[in-house]
């Protein structure tokens, strides 16, 4: 099939144009105009099934598709990279987003929620939010912020850090330590004097609580791998002489050197 693209990295790149010139010829527009669209469909149902027959536009894609499912992502065609691409940055967009519009009004909630209230709530969790929500009040009084924009951050930074921590995030982790910590001085400054020692043990005990999901998995235990070497060099120490002993000589006789011969006839 000829397209009207040239190969990219060795692959065809396809054109809609091919699905155009595989079409069977469009009848005439007389004969269109007294068949009203009885012929345009007909002739539309002959391209469809033209261009899923062996070798036509359509299948050539499904058979492409097909190839990509057993195949790398380098031996894809280009045409269905550049729609994942697509598609992939589309639903990163539609996220975000989304993602935007979450944040914004968990943002907006917190801030509509009311930083200080004197005796508003009982139990456990009063007694370890209103020294925080008092601590906050009284400090935004000497900063340019409202005491419920403190309070919402306050929140968010804990949320922050459990969420974050379960899933193993270092940097979240150590918000989480600094969170429970900060919790805890505050707690300790703005508690009644009488239930001070209380109200700080029981959010210490609340936090550690919390922190087994925050902290999940975390280990102080030093990490040892013994793993043998996959080299190991082999030291033979041995001494090897090589001495060359000179050739013996032949003895000579009595007579003097072998090179005197005896008088012949």
């Amino acid at each position: 099939m000829a397209h009207n693209d040239k190969p990219i990295n060795g692959q065809d790149n396809p054109s809609f144009l091919d699905l155009l010139n595989q079409m069977p010829p469009q009848p005439p527009a007389p004969e269109l105009d007294s068949q009203h669209s009885t012929g345009r469909l007909a002739w539309l149902r002959a391209a469809w099934k033209a261009s899923w027959q062996e070798g036509g536009f359509l299948h050539q894609r499904w058979e492409e598709v097909f190839q990509a499912r057993h195949g790398s992502w380098h031996e894809a065609a280009t045409w269905i990279k550049t729609t994942l691409l697509l598609g992939g940055l589309s639903l990163i967009v539609l996220m975000l987003d989304a993602a935007g519009d979450v944040v914004s009004a968990v943002l907006k909630s917190l801030s509509d929620t009311p930083a200080y209230g004197v005796g508003n709530g009982s139990g456990l969790w009063a007694t370890v939010d209103q020294p925080i929500r008092v601590f906050l009040a009284d400090q935004a009084a000497h900063l340019a912020v409202a005491p419920a924009a403190l309070y919402a951050f306050w929140q968010l930074t804990g949320l922050l850090g459990l969420v974050g921590g379960f899933f193993g995030n270092a940097g979240a982790r150590i918000a989480w330590l600094l969170f429970g910590i900060g919790s805890l001085a505050m707690i300790w400054s703005a508690a009644p004097a009488g239930g001070r020692a209380a109200a700080t043990g029981l959010a210490a005990l609340m936090w550690a609580l919390a922190s087994i999901f925050a902290l999940r998995g975390l280990t102080l235990r030093p990490i040892v791998h013994n793993h043998p070497p996959q080299f190991q060099p082999h030291f033979n120490p041995a001494l090897h002489l090589h001495a060359t002993l000179p050739a013996p000589t032949p003895a000579a006789d009595d007579l003097g050197p072998d090179n005197v011969h005896p008088l012949q006839r």
